[in-house]
């Protein structure tokens, strides 16, 4: 079909362009459902008026399936909800646009294949797939159908449709938890056996022995009755992990397969003692051999009888650089004996000496299911990193085990004559004792007579009868580290190779299987190519060939009757899980809120109603939900559509009570676009009607005289309605006169806009869904004044600007405050106020209570200095300068006090003054008398902020009481989310000192209090914490300008914490409780939000040019070399001497640290490193950066300084000693120059090493630089060649850096093996409790275990 572009720019057919009067639809249908036409496309191209229904058929006839049988789902969307079979809505009304590409997703319905429409077609695609079968890919969970597929284990491309299901193989795959993937392969293995499955099936479970869920055998034969008969592509394990006792944890932990098949096993017998099945096991599984040790000179033997499970075959032995290429050589090893001879001779009881012995191992008799075990997972003594042997080992589809079966029983005639006592099977191994290698077990039992009994085990000796089939290869994909199983199993029933990777069953060759063999050039990525060498066979089980004994499958009809009854109980729930999931289909979610008349907040839920429940029927639930019932009755709700992030009502369903949910909605939905409000009204009122395209305006009055701003009142008004008609619409609804009416739009975080153009329309003016306006009609000059400079705006512009804040102050008893000085008076009485302090102890308390009279007098004080200033208009006095900086306040009242008490001092309004009407930020406000009233009232508490009573010079009186809103939302909870949305965005930045000028200084050049530049809003009332948090805690509700500097807002806490801004600290309460002090002074609120947390604790707050220090305590020979002591304060222009005089006392009382000034230094601290010795003569800020929240150490001298300028070098060395393997303690060493001759003349002096045998090297990583001894000798980099230290490799330019030496003529220790492996242990121990590297540190995995009494013990100790 040719393509032309259409206005979208997107490629459509040609026949849209040309098309008549009516649109047309592009459909293009994805078929998910097989493999082989996952990209393969369908297109229709249909007319916009086409039915959805119509759609299906048109797809079920191009594509050749039963209408009916499938689904069609949305592909550019995640999880959407299919379409609606029967809906007779139009394609456009669906969702779907005309003239552009609509994609969609053809999958299967209910786990089930779609129904191909005829027979040849259905033949066809079996032929087809035989076909494709040949290349398909059987790795790591393959994609699609290509060869060499890439794709990551984790795709989100991945899909029960994308995989072939059981109509194509006949077989259902395993569902992977997380990392179940060993599980999986296991279960399909045994369940592909038919003799494991049938003997499962005949084992009939009594419900009154033990709960089925923690039955091990009833959940395997669920699941396998599963396996058999489920039409799902494929089932859940989650019962079968349940029975073995594991939580949703085990599901990411993942294990050995072999591991796994030991613990099944073991819990089966345990699961089935005392019934038929007790010695199925063994009788299937357990094969025997002789551990024998034969003394070469007499012929005695000594042995014993092991059984098995298993059999471990080693890929690469010990020390070999070449691998066994086959499993039959890697069989022959395993039974190939090994001389005893020189230091490890046999003590012969018959000799009465000790003689040269041959030790090995024998088979005695084979299982019927025989395992073999490919050891690829072994240990790296060179990297001590567990390692995974990626080796090619072939293995035969028959394996003849006839020549490793134990012939010379026969022809020895010593075993006859043998008399030594013992007990067979003693210390027998089982198949966890098997996978350790024979070879190295020097225990070996007292000699055993062997009798006639073993001719039962003759009877397999005949070459015929010991003929093995391979039937399952359990492949491993991956590195030692991690990876993924999948099997490839056999069918008995038509000798067809099947590849079960998790939920995905496909046919394979003989060829993929050669594929598993390993060795394999390429990539040895995690997961990177399809059959890269680290995709090998792991485990492989072999079947018994003998015609008697093979079995077949039971069919259906032949289960026995308990198996019918499971299989008809586990139909019944598949088909009421199919009807849930249909209701499920049907099934509108859609947000639900409404305005809670109780609670008053708004409550969110979700609503969840079939698309044929009429919207009465819906309002009817959401009423139930929301718990309305005996509240308000129910006709007083209804629904309306509701957007609830513009808080815009989008319109109401009036007349359309009877209509079904999923027409109203727009069908059934993943996720809606707009959410439902459940309305409520007052039964004297009536609903508004909401119609489609009208704006929602909340409009707040405000009130210039009382500076009050109301609670919203919604209006609904069109975009295409002028500024006049938008004032007529409000009056009406506010009772405002329209003529004298101001109308301000608040676009956007406080963007103030003056609506004044009357025929401008709203649309015109930014109006959008939700709006919200301020509006005001008075009388007053304000209207004459330039907005921006009007009460109107400043009133809007401090509204918009104030945060809410808890503060905690800190806990104070009587006396706290005696080392403390009280606030500065800078009035009259400042003298006395000071002489005061010195001479008596007072608490918190009594500075409060004195001050509350205090308040009074300077409320008065201060409206006459305030109607002076404005008569004058001139700067203020220096007497107005000293009223403004007085610390003057009440008294906080706890929540136990009396009424009468509280009412008299419950809140206080503090506002910073300007030092002069010219600094001010209003010079040209006009004031009438009320503004300089006292005694005004203001509206309630929760909307404080904005309808204050102060005036913008004027310190106010408490709130009178609470006005009620209508709805339970007020201006401020609207206004304060809004910014709380609009902070959202925003990074937060921790309050730290600047790193060149260090914290801001509280005053600026001339004097002046920085805090006093700016008029800004601050309000604070005492509040009780709810969670209770101490009894002498008290906490403050602050009401805040943001604008406001950190210097003032602490100006502004003196009166409540008790004393000056300079003694204590501000911290900053983050969402995870910790806490960031915030220093800098000339920096705003800007960065904190509505109810963010404040701590206020006691202390000295830094000055300008402080910086505050953390010092550390340098250990260098300590296992923890880093060691906190104190918090300290360092000035700019500060010698170290002089910190370090400072130092004295304070380690003196905190650390009961008794230091001389010379026997102790300074130096740079970087993380944990050592670096810069600081010289006495060093100043902070000249000859050493310094920064906020700085880190110093403090190291003891053992003698005088010896760093006496920074042309010298001190090094930290440490002597290695290989013969003893053994580290010494550090020493320093002081060089003059950076020359690695000086160097290594300082180590041999220090040392006695001779110079020419003198060799170093630098330690890597973090101090102390810590190395295993193990790896110290060659990991390090030797005796460089270089001869300066401040060039590559060492780069040795500061002090600090460690050196490691040695004696090149010291040989190192050799170590045997158990030595070795001590040491290893206790250089890793001790490596990990410095927290420094160790050489091998595998991934702690959970042991298996299967909990036969169905689930763990809670061990305290356990990990």
């Amino acid at each position: 079909m040719e393509m032309v572009p259409s206005e979208e720019k997107q490629l459509v057919p040609k026949e849209i362009g040309s098309a008549a009067e009516e649109p047309r639809v592009l459909c293009i249908v994805q078929d998910t459902t097989n493999a082989k036409t996952v990209n393969e496309r369908l297109t229709l191209n249909l007319p916009a008026s086409t039915t959805v229904n119509k759609l299906y058929e048109d797809v079920a006839h191009k594509a050749g399936y039963v209408n009916g049988t499938f689904c069609l789902a949305w592909a550019n969307t995640g999880n959407m909800a299919p379409l609606d079979q029967a809906s007779e809505m139009s394609l456009v009304l669906s969702g779907f646009e005309a003239g552009k590409r609509n994609f969609l997703q053809l999958t299967d319905k209910d786990g089930e294949q779609p129904q191909i429409a005829s027979d040849e077609s259905g033949t066809a695609d079996s032929s087809g797939l035989e076909d494709s079968s040949q290349d398909r890919f059987i790795g790591p969970l393959p994609r699609d159908g290509t060869v060499g597929c890439s794709s990551d284990y984790s795709s989100p491309s991945y899909s029960y449709s994308s995989i072939l299901n059981k109509s194509d193989t006949g077989y259902v795959g395993l569902v992977n938890q997380a990392m179940t993937c060993y599980l999986n392969s296991l279960l399909q293995t045994l369940f592909m056996t038919p003799e494991f499955r049938n003997a499962l099936y005949n084992w009939e479970f009594e419900e009154s022995e033990e709960d089925p869920v923690n039955s091990i055998p009833y959940q395997l034969q669920r699941l396998f009755v599963l396996l058999q008969t489920s039409k799902k592509r494929a089932i859940e394990t989650t019962d079968v992990t349940r029975s073995f006792g594991w939580d949703s944890s085990e599901a990411w932990q993942q294990h050995d397969v072999q591991e796994l098949c030991r613990v099944m096993f073991d819990a089966l017998e345990q699961k089935w003692k005392q019934t038929e099945q007790a010695d199925l096991i063994n009788q299937l599984y357990q094969g025997k051999l002789k551990d024998y040790v034969r003394c070469l000179e007499c012929g005695y033997e000594s042995w014993r009888i092991d059984t098995y499970l298993d059999i471990p075959l080693v890929i690469r032995p010990f020390g070999a650089s070449q691998a066994f290429g086959s499993v039959e050589e890697a069989l022959q090893a395993f039974i190939q004996p090994e001389t005893l001879d020189g230091p490890n001779q046999y003590f012969c009881e018959r000799c009465k000496k000790k003689c040269d012995a041959r030790k090995g191992l024998r088979f005695l008799h084979f299982p019927y299911l025989l395992t073999l075990q490919l050891k690829r997972f072994d240990f790296d003594y060179t990297t001590m990193h567990r390692i995974k042997l990626n080796d090619r080992m072939t293995f035969p589809e028959e394996l003849d085990m006839s020549p490793f079966i134990d012939v010379e029983d026969e022809k020895s005639p010593q075993t006859e004559s043998c008399t030594d006592s013992g007990a067979e099977n003693e210390g027998s191994c089982h198949s966890d004792q098997m996978s350790n290698d024979f070879s190295t077990d020097d225990a070996v039992d007292e000699g055993i007579c062997l009798d006639n009994t073993s001719s039962t085990e003759r009877v397999l000796k005949p070459k015929s009868s010991l003929t093995f089939e391979l039937f399952s290869v359990m492949v491993h994909s991956g590195s030692a580290a991690g990876g993924h199983y999948y099997a490839c199993i056999k069918s008995f029933s038509d000798s067809q190779w099947y590849s079960f990777n998790d939920q995905h069953v496909s046919k394979i060759t003989q060829d993929d299987i050669r594929k598993t063999y390993g060795g394999s050039s390429g990539s040895r990525g995690y997961y990177s190519s399809a059959f890269a060498s680290s995709t090998n066979a792991y485990m492989l089980m072999y079947r018994l060939k003998d015609p008697s004994r093979n079995a077949k499958f039971l069919e259906v009809e032949d289960f026995p009757e308990h198996i019918k009854r499971l299989m008809q109980r586990e139909k019944e729930s598949e088909e009421q899980e199919k009807r849930q999931r249909e209701i499920e289909r049907n099934t509108c979610k859609i947000k639900l809120f409404c305005m809670h008349p109780v609670k008053m907040m708004m409550v969110e839920n979700k609503l969840e109603v079939h698309k044929d429940k009429t919207l009465r029927e819906a309002t009817e639930m959401a009423y139930k939900l929301m718990d309305l019932e005996g509240v308000v009755p129910l006709d007083c709700c209804r629904l309306v559509k509701y957007d609830e992030f513009h808080e815009y009502l989008e319109r109401s369903y009036e007349g359309e009570e009877d209509m079904p949910m999923g027409l109203l909605l727009g069908g059934v939905k993943s996720s809606y676009m707009f959410d439902l409000l459940l309305e409520i009204r007052r039964p004297d009122q009536v609903f508004q009607p909401y119609k489609p395209g009208e704006v929602m305006v909340k409009v707040h009055v405000v009130d210039l005289k009382s500076e009050s701003i109301a609670a919203p009142v919604s209006v609904r008004a069109y975009l295409n309605q002028t500024i006049t008609e938008f004032k007529q619409l409000i009056a009406q609804a506010t009772g405002l006169c329209a003529e004298t009416m101001r109308v301000v739009l608040e676009r956007c975080y406080n963007d103030l806009r003056l609506l004044y153009v009357p025929n401008k329309t709203l649309k015109a003016e930014g109006f959008f869904r939700s709006n919200k306006v301020f509006v005001e009609s008075s009388d007053s000059t304000d209207h004459q004044a330039v907005f921006t400079d009007s009460v109107l705006w400043k009133l809007l512009d401090r509204h918009g600007n104030t945060i809410r804040l808890f503060v905690s102050l800190p806990e104070q008893s009587p006396g706290s405050l005696a080392n403390r000085t009280s606030c500065p008076k800078a009035s009259a009485d400042s003298e006395d106020s000071l002489e005061g302090a010195k001479g008596s102890r007072k608490s918190v308390e009594t500075i409060l209570e004195e001050s509350t009279e205090k308040l009074k007098n300077l409320s008065l004080q201060q409206q006459q200095q305030q109607q002076q200033q404005h008569q004058q208009q001139s700067s203020s006095t220096s007497d107005s300068q000293k009223s403004s900086e007085h610390s003057d306040f009440e008294h906080i009242e706890s929540p136990a006090q009396e009424p009468d008490a509280a009412s008299q001092s419950s809140q206080t309004e503090n506002c910073t003054r300007a030092a002069s009407d010219t600094e001010n930020q209003f010079p040209s406000e006009d004031r009438s008398d009320s503004d300089a009233n006292n005694d005004r009232s203001t509206s309630s508490v929760d909307s404080d902020i904005l309808s204050s009573s102060h005036s913008s010079d004027t310190l106010c009186n408490a709130d009178s009481g609470p006005l009620p809103l209508a709805n339970g939302l007020d201006s401020h909870s609207i206004t304060s989310s809004r910014r709380s949305k609009a902070h959202e965005g925003k990074k937060e930045t921790w309050d730290t000192a600047e790193e060149d000028s260090g914290t801001d200084s509280e005053y600026d050049e001339n004097g002046k209090r920085k805090a006093d530049s700016q008029y800004l809003y601050f309000k604070a009332e005492p509040y009780s914490q709810e969670d209770g948090s101490g009894e002498g805690q008290k906490c403050l509700l602050v009401h805040v300008d943001k604008r406001i500097t950190l210097a003032a807002f602490k100006q502004n806490l003196e009166p409540f914490v008790g004393v000056p801004s300079t003694q204590f600290k501000v911290f900053r309460v983050y969402a995870n409780n910790q806490e960031f002090e915030s220093v800098r002074l000339n920096e705003t609120l800007s960065s904190f939000s509505d109810d963010n947390k404040i701590t206020i604790r006691l202390g000295r707050a830094l000055k300008k040019g402080e910086y505050r220090v953390k010092v550390y305590q340098l250990l260098v020979n300590d296992p923890e070399p880093c060691k906190f002591l104190l918090d300290t304060v360092f000035a700019k222009g500060m010698t170290v001497r002089q910190s370090k005089e400072e130092l004295l006392p304070q380690l003196k009382d905190q650390c009961k640290l008794d230091l001389s000034i010379d026997r102790f230094r300074l130096r740079k601290k970087t993380w944990k490193n050592p670096g810069t010795v600081f010289l006495d003569y060093h100043v902070y800020e000249e000859d050493i950066n310094i920064s906020s929240n700085w880190e110093v150490f403090l190291e003891v001298l053992e003698e005088s300084e010896r760093m006496k300028s920074m042309s010298q070098l001190a090094v930290l060395t440490r002597r290695w000693c290989p013969a003893q393997m053994k580290l010494e303690a550090f020493r320093e060493v002081v060089l003059e120059s950076s020359s690695v001759e000086e160097l290594k003349e300082k180590l041999s002096e220090l040392s006695g090493i001779p110079l020419e045998n003198l060799e170093f090297a630098k330690g890597r990583g973090t101090f102390p630089c810590d190395i295993s001894v193990l790896e110290i000798h060659q990991d390090l980099d030797w005796n460089p060649k270089v001869s300066t230290l401040n060039v590559w490799p060492l780069y040795i330019c500061d002090d600090g850096a460690v050196i490691f030496y040695r004696d090149s003529t010291e040989e190192l220790m050799e170590l045997s093996e158990e030595e070795r492996n001590e040491l290893m242990k206790k250089e890793s121990s001790r490596l990990l409790k410095t927290g420094h590297r160790v050489s091998y540190s595998p991934r702690k995995e959970k042991a298996l275990k299967i909990y036969l009494d169905g689930g763990p013990t809670k061990d305290p100790g356990q990990d």
